[in-house]
């Protein structure tokens, strides 16, 4: 099977060959610098550092606005970039606007995901994390009931924005996954209610999930933290699975699977076992062994790996991935 056909397998709950071995996320930047130290060529862009290590290969488009506007001098990212409508209207609906993508890369991209070589992840801006970064982090918590007009305004104009995105893309190729980036939990739980979700996040996702259904795209969203409560939520609106499962969270794969079982998982694995040695993986991995043997599972780092883990310890891992992803089936 090729790295794409099994992964499109296992998330179909289908027989494969082995589990792909994949680490989604990937590394922190400190990560990188001490690989590179330690003999990691420094050339390598991202799918050659996954392939320098024997991983799967997929590639993330991430598609946001964000990018497009600019942050206000000497101000923190957690307090955002605006303080009232007027600064929307100045900094972030024109980035909101402007919808143009370069196409070439994905051109090649396209090539290779024909042939089974990699899988493609186009990711957005979510309808929490799009908002958190306008507003900042604790403005944004209190804009929904302060300035909750203005954060309908921003979700309305950021769907728009996706729904243009995932047109464009779609036009060069059809992405394997669309993953939402949202980040709603900590390690007690979502950071919203229920009643906020459905009328803040909720009626956006059901405008853009549909649309990416009918073309076979998996969807999924990212959130860190403990998002077990959340998982209805998600469902109601279409959404299929989620990542990345952090384990110092509270996050039980095992009861994910019991509650909710044809909910797609990718992560789950405790990256703070890692450095710890061939015991401590080995460990790590059997406890997910059971989930990995269901189906719709895919074992992979809870969040970016540290750098605590060297070039070697990082070889051993996937050395002990493979052969757990083997023995999954």
């Amino acid at each position: 099977m090729t790295p794409r056909e099994r992964f499109h397998a296992v998330m179909n709950f289908q027989p494969v060959d082995r589990l792909p071995a994949m680490e989604w996320l990937c590394w922190w930047d400190k990560t990188l610098e001490r690989w590179r130290g330690e003999g990691l060529p420094a050339d390598l862009n991202r799918e050659g550092v996954l392939r320098w290590y024997g991983l799967d290969v997929h590639e993330r488009l991430w598609s946001t606005p964000r990018w497009r506007f600019p942050r206000l001098p000497l101000r923190p990212r957690s307090q955002g970039v605006i303080d009232s409508e007027a600064d929307y209207e100045r900094l972030v609906a024109p980035a909101l606007a402007e919808r143009s993508l370069k196409l070439e890369p994905l051109r090649g991209m396209a090539a290779r995901q024909a042939a089974g070589e990699v899988i493609v992840e186009l990711q957005v801006d979510g309808f929490f994390w799009f908002p958190r970064e306008v507003f900042g982090v604790e403005p944004h918590l209190y804009a929904f009931y302060d300035q909750p007009e203005l954060m309908l305004r921003i979700n309305e104009a950021l769907c728009e924005y996706n729904l243009a995105m995932l047109e464009t893309v779609c036009g060069v190729l059809t992405p394997d996954v669309l993953c939402f980036a949202e980040d709603l939990s900590y390690n007690h739980g979502p950071m919203l209610s229920r009643e906020q979700f459905d009328r803040f996040l909720a009626p956006f996702y059901r405008r853009i999930v549909p649309r990416a259904k009918e073309r076979g795209i998996l969807t999924m969203v990212d959130t860190d933290g403990d998002m077990t409560e959340a998982v209805p939520w998600f469902q109601s609106v279409g959404i299929e699975g989620c990542l990345p499962l952090e384990r110092m969270a509270g996050v039980d794969v095992a009861e994910l699977r019991r509650r909710y079982p044809k909910w797609r998982m990718i992560g789950g694995y405790d990256k703070t076992r890692t450095h710890l040695g061939e015991p401590a993986v080995r460990a790590e991995l059997e406890r997910l062994l059971p989930v990995m043997r269901t189906g719709g599972y895919i074992p992979s780092t809870d969040h970016q790996t540290p750098p605590d883990v060297g070039v070697q310890g990082f070889r051993e891992y996937v050395r002990l991935l493979h052969e757990y992803c083997r023995k999954a089936v």
